[in-house]
């Protein structure tokens, strides 16, 4: 019995040693696995485009970090940076911008691109908006025809722009022929498509969607009404102690550095025959 006893012995520290060795090396493993986590609140339209599949995916391997991208309006996104629930916002609303900087939510502002929005519609153009002198001109012509007009109605940067140009062209959209949506830009346009109407769209998304939609663009070129320039900001860690400001600031710095601002200039000019955003970090409309 007692040399069973001292056999036994031996053999249970060594399972006990083995056991721990395993352990260390799955601890040692998951350490290793562990990535920190960026999240960034953006507009729909850096998405739908597929820019920012290209952008975090270098951003992620130059700096072993995960971008947890959180893609809907630009109106929701700002609000989510505004309650702490992002560490950085890129959007295109400017007014909206401004004042979650001024209430203190965002912080360290910069300006990394633009394109325009276009009035997209059917080719045989019902409310004849291709020879409107401005955007507010076009959004009349289709309401005295009662032509369809589909509205994201989400608070998004193409949903604020085209309220603001509703109000300077003096109406009031109502009826059965205007239609708010609450969708995103695609999911917008093919609605539009569906019921032959006209829509005001980003034009990265548009061209990333022209062979897929039977809409065309009708007007384009109102730099008043239709320029459409993107920011980026960091959520302020003073207000919000739990973001990750400082890799928030290093993303920033990606982004506007001269290596991805050259990406962007170039990006879909292979495919859709045109740049699908213009870089504008060293510019100085902001």
């Amino acid at each position: 019995m007692k040399n069973l006893f001292l056999k036994v012995i031996p053999a249970l520290v060594l399972l006990s040693l083995f056991a721990g060795c395993i352990q260390q090396v799955q601890t040692g493993n998951t350490s290793r696995t562990v990535q920190e986590e960026l999240r960034l609140a953006t507009t729909t339209s850096t998405c739908d485009t597929g820019l920012l599949d290209i952008l975090n995916k270098k951003f992620e391997e130059m700096n072993n970090v995960k971008v947890l991208t959180i893609c809907e309006g630009t109106g929701r996104a700002i609000s989510r940076g505004e309650l702490g629930e992002a560490d950085v916002v890129m959007a295109h609303a400017v007014p909206l911008e401004l004042k979650a900087v001024a209430n203190g939510s965002l912080i360290n502002r910069r300006y990394m691109m633009y394109n325009y929005f276009v009035i997209i519609g059917p080719e045989s153009d019902p409310a004849g908006i291709k020879s409107a002198a401005s955007a507010p001109d076009v959004f009349r012509r289709i309401a005295a025809k009662q032509s369809p007009f589909i509205s994201r109605g989400d608070d998004s940067g193409a949903n604020l722009m085209e309220k603001s140009i509703w109000e300077t062209a003096n109406i009031t959209p109502s009826g059965t022929w205007y239609q708010s949506v609450d969708k995103g830009m695609e999911e917008t346009i093919n609605i539009t498509d569906a019921k032959g109407g006209y829509t005001l769209s980003n034009k990265g998304t548009y061209l990333v969607m022209k062979d897929k939609t039977k809409l065309r663009v009708l007007f384009e070129g109102d730099r008043l009404y239709l320029f459409n320039p993107y920011h980026i900001m960091a959520v302020n860690p003073a207000k919000f102690p739990a973001v990750k400001y400082d890799l928030a600031m290093k993303y920033i710095d990606y982004i506007i550095s001269p290596g991805t601002q050259d990406f962007i200039r170039n990006y879909g000019k292979d495919k859709y025959g045109e740049a699908l955003f213009v870089p504008a970090a060293d510019a100085l409309e902001n």
